[in-house]
């Protein structure tokens, strides 16, 4: 943590402990709207199903020319660069893939494949056969939240199956499955969702970093990709002391809407200055213009919600 305070001082930042909160990301100095504020490569990601066959595996852009790899036959490259540079890692997860049968490869998840990268990113810098740094190392994924105690005992015996499963495909790897189940519970609230420039989803990338940064519905900053790096920009001025806050969900919705988003998603209760006035007025008159339907008499001033009994 001392290394990446360090770190991140330098680029005008810092992270503070919050009580209510856990870790917060600040600014050191002022920011102007539309400044990158940090920007990260993620330390493990992978393409969706959907995207596999028409997406490079190296750097997520499109192409007509994409070529197959001809052992697994799953990852595509957009050319030799992109495949040299993901070959050390590759090369430990196409023998896993190899050794699997087609139908066991076709059945598995991102979510797995994202575990076992995870996995062999950190035996591998281990090893030192990859580079590490303060911004992209293990311990670092170890730090996030994990939220184990809110997590309901169906879903802990859906995690322990799927690491049972990254277990199977990585029999040479040294694997203690509770810290895998805490990996997948880690994931599910800290992982990101990695979009193209219409905002379609592409796949999934761990950024631990980028994790720290906490949700707002009122949000100062948004995160937004270039091919795999993920990037922070100012959304308004943000002065010298601020939090920078992003959010997490659709903001474009009611307060009860985004409340129940956050709690089954991320498992916490938001109390930005939009959703502590559940209830009131202010609420209410937000609400309707964002979900609710004006009545049809043009007499009438008033909103029909989709909750019952509200209007």
């Amino acid at each position: 943590m001392g290394e990446l305070q360090s770190y991140l001082l330098k680029q005008g930042l810092s992270v503070s402990s919050i009580s209510e909160k856990g870790r917060c990301l600040f600014v050191g100095r002022d920011f102007s709207p539309g400044e990158v504020i940090f920007s990260q490569e993620p330390y493990a990601s992978v393409l969706d199903k959907g995207s596999l066959s028409n997406r490079c595996d190296g750097c997520f852009t499109s192409g007509l020319n994409l070529k197959r790899c001809s052992s697994c036959r799953m990852t595509w490259y957009c050319g030799g660069a992109c495949q040299r540079s993901e070959w050390k890692s590759h090369q430990h997860e196409c023998l896993a893939l190899v050794n699997l049968s087609e139908e066991r490869r076709n059945m598995l998840t991102s979510s797995i494949r994202l575990m076992v990268r995870l996995l062999l990113r950190r035996r591998l810098q281990n090893d030192r056969v990859i580079s590490s740094n303060v911004t992209d190392n293990y311990n670092l994924v170890q730090e996030l939240v994990a939220h184990m105690s809110d997590i309901d005992e169906k879903k802990l015996v859906l995690y322990a199956q799927m690491a049972n499963l990254v277990k199977l495909i990585l029999p040479n790897e040294e694997i203690d499955v509770k810290e895998i189940v805490q990996n997948f519970s880690r994931l599910v609230c800290n992982a990101h969702t990695i979009c193209d420039s219409e905002l379609r989803p592409l796949g999934t990338g761990i950024y631990p970093v980028m994790s720290i940064i906490n949700h707002s519905c009122a949000p100062n900053s948004v995160l937004l990709f270039e091919g795999k790096l993920a990037v922070i920009r100012a959304m308004e001025a943000i002065p010298k002391g601020a939090e920078v806050l992003i959010s997490y969900i659709e903001i474009a919705g009611s307060t009860e809407t985004r409340r129940k988003a956050l709690k089954e998603q991320y498992l916490f209760s938001c109390t930005c200055l939009r959703c502590i006035k559940v209830g009131s007025d202010d609420d209410l008159k937000e609400s309707a213009l964002l979900e609710g339907f004006r009545c049809i008499n043009d007499q009438c001033d008033g909103f029909l919600l989709p909750n019952p009994g509200r209007w």
